[in-house]
């Protein structure tokens, strides 16, 4: 199994715990460090790839591709978004599934907007200012942190994200362009429908081309044989 955007691990782990042979891809040499430190602690043989979503290789394919904590959104360009859909019709097993999650125009419209969160914590504090862009559908989120060292001191850092709202009807269009059918859409991680109101939604797809190619090729044998 893959997962895109992997981060740190955390997924990763959990599913090699579950008995996946476990891939993880992602674009960040500080957070695949810390995933290999939570593989050396773990035991579990997982494959830890550098690569950007939309150019990354594999030697062969996978039965399933997931991708959680909304990494997609990261894709501010459609054509990229389209790319990586492609990429994973590409790599996936004849049938194989795609699950993955991504955050809606509802959230960033109206949970998130253009707001300020702050929050204290034991290791440190944060300052949260988001700003959104109805028309673009991009979301820039600019953090502020303030992490506890050793010392009793304070270290400021500061970082800029953006992601970009995509509207499910248009998810499961750049799905089907790209060769994957979509099978279900959920509200989150729950296994109700999604609702006007839902803030991420989960979606099931599923390599069908290679599928296709197959099912062709043995109705044909069939007729000669």
């Amino acid at each position: 199994m893959l997962e895109l955007g992997c981060g740190t691990g955390t997924m990763t782990e959990l599913l090699a715990e579950e008995g996946y042979d476990m891939i993880g891809v992602d674009n960040s040499e500080e957070m695949l460090a810390e995933a290999m430190e939570k593989r050396v602690e773990s035991g579990h043989d997982i494959l830890y790839l550098l690569q950007d979503m939309q150019e990354f290789e594999l030697y062969g394919t996978v039965r399933a591709v997931v991708s959680v904590c909304d990494s997609l959104n990261y894709l501010t360009e459609e054509e990229d978004l389209l790319q990586v859909f492609r990429l994973v019709n590409n790599y996936l097993d004849p049938g194989g599934i795609f699950i993955f999650d991504m955050n809606t125009v509802y959230k960033y419209a109206e949970i998130l907007g253009d707001t300020t969160i702050a929050e204290n914590r034991e290791e440190g504090s944060f300052i949260w200012e988001n700003t959104f862009d109805p028309e673009s559908l991009l979301n820039e989120y600019a953090l502020t942190l303030f992490l506890k060292r050793e010392d009793g001191l304070y270290e400021k850092s500061e970082e800029i994200h953006y992601q970009r709202a995509y509207p499910k009807e248009r998810i499961r269009a750049l799905l089907e362009k790209a060769g994957l059918e979509v099978l279900s859409v959920y509200d989150a991680y729950t296994l109700s429908p999604d609702r006007k109101d839902s803030g991420r939604l989960t979606f099931i797809a599923r390599e069908k081309e290679k599928k296709q190619q197959i099912n062709e090729k043995q109705t044909v044998g069939g007729l000669y044989e």
